[in-house]
């Protein structure tokens, strides 16, 4: 688990926030990701994704007092994800995450988690 401090450095709610609100405006328009996402309004997965990563960050557990374990794969196993699909996810993720302008040694292990977390959820071979 990371540590409250980290979330603290990394400036709290409005930071994942921010991250989470520009990952999915990306998102929005995205013809490839849009249809994985079965909601009309991205809210609930916006809100979803954002106390999520508050809580993984060392923030408020919110998201495990809403929702339980987080089970990453298991709710994605309704989705065909592959390496295409990763690959879009990321990239709208790094246009968010380099929009924030975070310090390095802020930006570096979040990114490095969200790779992680991206490949993970692969359910389709290639």
């Amino acid at each position: 688990m990371v540590s409250e401090d980290f979330f603290e450095r990394a400036g709290g709610e409005k930071t994942f926030r921010a991250l989470v609100e520009r990952f999915y405006a990306g998102v929005a328009e995205d013809q490839f990701l849009r249809p994985m996402y079965p909601e009309q309004d991205l809210g609930p997965a916006t809100e979803r994704l954002t106390l999520f990563l508050i809580q993984y960050w060392g923030g408020p557990t919110t998201y495990s007092q809403q929702r339980g374990h987080p089970r990453l794969r298991m709710r994605h196993v309704p989705f065909l994800i592959g390496e295409a699909e990763r690959d879009a996810w990321l990239g709208h993720m790094r246009a968010a995450l380099d929009s924030l302008e975070l310090p390095d040694d802020i930006a570096r292990p979040i990114w490095d988690y969200l790779r992680i977390a991206a490949d993970s959820l692969r359910n389709v071979a290639e």
